[in-house]
Order: structure tokens, then sequence, then C-alpha cells
């Protein structure tokens, strides 16, 4: 049995330097991955839900019914389910691809959710008086709804790119060499668990760490800018209490 201080040498060898770092590449390139679409596909749904145009009725029913759905069903469940109709309907793809797929259909399906509830926090007054002005859907979306509901989004948004970040090991079930699998195969190989847990938790929270640091600043930068606003409007009301008055 060798001892810590050889496994250490050992793990800095080339060759598993090499397969930790593919291994990393992998984890890091789902969740990049998944997110990225998520974040895409989760506002165009969460606009195409705002819309009540009669042609987009079937595509708003759809997107409604597999955000449930996929909102529901664990993330296992899913991606054995992509697994076996690729199998079913004859298609070959790698393991990876077949993670892939997953991870940015449920990051879609979260999105979408988040980006809903940041347009839903936006007065109705507000979006009344936008219509009333003949303000088109897109012009509602990109001047009145979104700018209000990034501060409700980004939150909960980074919160689960964090947390979407650890559950990208499970696609190690169906064979995904990413971080948690790659550690089942050194400890395999005679490594301790304490030493490759411990580095895989280093290589995770060096990845999750500033993606986290980014949210809060952006929330941040978000509160500030609405106090400024806000003060602002209050400094001018003050100074102008005729604004205050109504007409009888």
């Amino acid at each position: 049995m060798l001892t810590l201080s050889q496994q250490i040498i050992n793990l800095c060898n080339a060759f598993t330097l090499e397969f930790i770092l593919k291994a990393a590449w992998n984890t890091l390139t789902l969740s990049a991955i998944g997110c990225s679409a998520g974040l895409i596909a989760g506002f165009i749904i969460a606009c195409l839900r705002q819309t009540r145009h009669v042609v987009f009725l079937p595509l708003r029913v759809v997107t409604i019914v597999l955000v449930e759905l996929l909102r529901r069903i664990p993330f296992l469940v899913t991606l054995f389910l992509i697994f076996f109709i690729f199998q079913g309907i004859g298609i070959d793809l790698s393991f990876y691809f077949i993670g892939l797929i997953a991870v940015c259909l449920i990051a879609s399906a979260y999105m979408a959710e988040i980006f809903r509830t940041g347009f839903e926090s936006v007065p109705k007054t507000q979006i009344e008086a936008a219509q009333t002005l003949n303000f088109s859907h897109r012009q509602l979306i990109q001047l009145v709804m979104l700018p209000q509901a990034l501060r409700v989004v980004i939150p909960p948004a980074f919160s689960f790119m964090v947390s979407f970040i650890k559950d990208t090991a499970l696609a190690s079930q169906l064979g995904v060499v990413e971080l948690t699998f790659s550690a089942k195969i050194l400890i395999s190989r005679g490594y301790s668990s304490f030493l490759i847990y411990g580095l895989i938790l280093l290589i995770y929270f060096v990845m999750s760490y500033p993606l986290s640091r980014l949210g809060k600043r952006l929330e941040q930068r978000l509160a500030a800018g609405k106090t400024a606003r806000d003060t602002s409007k209050s400094g001018e009301t003050q100074s102008n209490p005729l604004s205050t008055l109504t007409p009888p």
C-alpha cells in the first residue's frame, strides 16, 4: 500500500493529470453549454408564454407541458429516457452527447420558469400602459419587462447554475467520464478516497465559486442602480412639491 505522499507524486504524472483534466473539461463543457442553452431557450420560452396571439397557442401549450414535465422528472430519469429514445429510433450517439442533450433540456425548463417569474413580477399597470402606447411585443419585453425582471431573475438563475455544475455528476451514471466518474476510476486503481475526492471537491469549488461571485456582484449592481434611481425620483419630487398635487 502506497503512502499518501507517494500517491500524490503518482497523481502528478502526465497520464493521470491529463485524465483528470479531460474529466474536468467534460464537466465544464456540460455545465457551460447546458447553462448557455438554458438561458437562451428559457428566455425564448418565457417570452412565448407572454404572448396571447392565437397563432402561437399550440406552441405555447407544447412548451408549457414540456417545462412542467422536465421540472418534475428526476434528472437521472430524463437522462435514461433520452438514451432509450435515441436507441429506439436507431440513432447512435455517444454518452457525452446524450448527457449534453439532457442537461440542455433540463436547464431550459428551469430557466424558463425563472424568467417567467421575473416577467410576472413587473407591475401589470406598466404593461397595460405600454400596450396603450402601441408597443410591439418585442418592445414590451425589451424596454419594459426585461430591465425590471432581471433584478428578480439574476439571483435564482445564478444559484441554479452553480447547483447545476454539481448535478452534471449524474451523467456519470450513463458512462460519461466527468469528474465524479474519474474519481471512481482513480480510486479503483488504488488511490486514497480521501485524496481523490478532496481533489475533486477543490476542482468543483474552482468552477462554481467565480460564478457565484459574479451573480452576487450583478445582483448588487442592479440593486444599487435601482436605489440610485429611486433616490433621484425622490429628490425631484421634493424639489418640486407641485408635482405631487393632482387636479381637482
